[in-house]
């Protein structure tokens, strides 16, 4: 083969590129974390050709291809946050100093804050505004190896503002390496004009909204908040209906606070994933794994909120649940921007695993966006997304605190960041 004269620096991918002396964690489901010691991955045409013990890869695909040797680094799948509220104006730290003077996410929710204090500085902001607000966050994410970023509206609660939140989130993938799937949030809160009118709000602005917005293109999922503090099973289901009309898939922000069965109605539509659940009842773990509905956990939400009820993870496990994990990043109640960071709190904070962590990263994050097929394990046919990192095991990623060991984040077979030494 080649020798390893492939730049990591270099902007454009070749047709054929091979990665060796690596140790993969492929996470292929069944596999555990699909360790392999002498690994290597084959990129060709920036899909993955080949993923496995480098001993096992006939040689007569590797002639002339260039080469980077991974010396020894771990190579994993790319991460993946699968719930993000990327986009918006303005900042919630004086939100913040209330809660730490003692105040709980209702009663500033109750009293005019919460969500719809972000509502007045994301409409104060056009598109190209949004992009230039959102693009620290995002650059934050991808310089932890992020190769996919959700992001939702919400923020804007009028048809042209939300509409703005998801062109927004359509031009940041044109002018960076990753891929964004967005979600329409319209049913997020209910502006002040429309306090105690839900139904007319989800008349005049939810459903017209979303219709432009698909028209538009710039839909992938409907999102809902199905809580007291938002909307009740019933109104959701109006959303969730109008989705499923238009052939777009649903999930939900469901059992935060309380528990709705907001994770039972996202479930009976076939929802990709109900989020946050940490009132989510034990025997409504199996009615998510029937439906192949995907919990996605919160941990930073938990955490900045300062919340006591734990999510049900025996229940999830012990009914065979997938479990994915998210920064969740917004404003205010979750201003995360590191999957690193998320992985440690879903460690220390709900009881996961290093293998559960790691898998609810890329793996279960995938499926949450209905991904699966493309990204999320290193496995041919998948696109080349992948990042290389110094560490001596995976678990180094979940036990570690604000520290970054990533070397090298290939997306679509190009190589789009690398520490100095990742060459050599």
């Amino acid at each position: 083969m080649a020798g390893d004269d492939f730049s990591p620096k270099s902007q454009d991918a070749p047709r054929l590129a091979l990665w060796r002396n690596a140790r993969l964690a492929t996470l292929k489901a069944g596999d555990g974390l699909g360790l392999v010691e002498d690994g290597a991955v084959l990129v060709r045409d920036g899909r993955i050709a080949y993923a496995g013990p480098l001993s096992e890869l006939p040689e007569v695909l590797c002639a002339g291809v260039a080469a980077v040797d991974c010396k020894g680094r771990w190579l994993l799948p790319s991460f993946i946050d699968c719930h993000t509220h990327l986009i918006y104006g303005g900042n919630r730290a004086m939100e913040f100093e209330m809660r730490l003077a003692g105040a709980t996410y209702e009663e500033i929710a109750r009293a005019g804050g919460g969500i719809v204090s972000s509502v007045t500085a994301t409409n104060a902001l056009g598109v190209d505004q949004l992009v230039e607000a959102a693009l620290p966050r995002l650059d934050t994410l991808i310089a932890e190896g992020v190769s996919t970023v959700e992001i939702k509206s919400g923020y804007a609660l009028t048809i042209e503002g939300e509409i703005n939140m998801l062109r927004a989130a359509r031009q940041l993938e044109k002018i960076r390496p990753v891929r964004i799937v967005t979600s329409w949030l319209a049913a997020h809160a209910t502006p002040p004009a429309y306090k105690g009118r839900n139904g007319d709000y989800i008349t005049d602005i939810v459903i017209p909204g979303l219709r432009a917005a698909h028209a538009e293109g710039l839909v992938d999922a409907v999102d809902g908040f199905c809580e007291g503090i938002a909307f009740s099973p019933a109104e959701i289901a109006r959303v969730f209906d109008e989705a499923k009309a238009l052939g777009l898939p649903v999930k939900l922000h469901a059992e935060q606070l309380s528990d709705l069965k907001g994770a039972t109605l996202a479930a009976s539509y076939g929802a990709l994933s109900a989020d946050h659940l940490e009132y989510l009842a034990d025997e409504d773990a199996a009615v998510l794994a029937a439906a192949g509905t995907v919990a996605v956990l919160l941990p930073g939400a938990f955490y900045t909120l300062r919340e006591k009820q734990l999510p049900p993870i025996k229940a999830l496990r012990q009914a065979g649940a997938s479990i994915a994990l998210a920064t969740d990043s917004n404003p205010g109640t979750s201003p995360l921007t590191s999957l690193l960071m998320t992985m440690n709190m879903g460690a220390t904070l709900f009881g996961l695993t290093v293998e559960e962590c790691l898998a609810g990263v890329t793996r279960e994050a995938a499926r949450a966006l209905g991904l699966l097929s493309e990204t999320g394990t290193l496995e041919a046919g998948k696109a080349a997304d992948f990042t290389l990192w110094d560490i001596e095991r995976p678990a180094e990623l979940v036990y570690r605190i604000g520290f970054n060991p990533l070397v090298q984040r290939v997306w679509n077979g190009r190589i789009t960041s690398a520490s100095a030494g990742a060459s050599a």
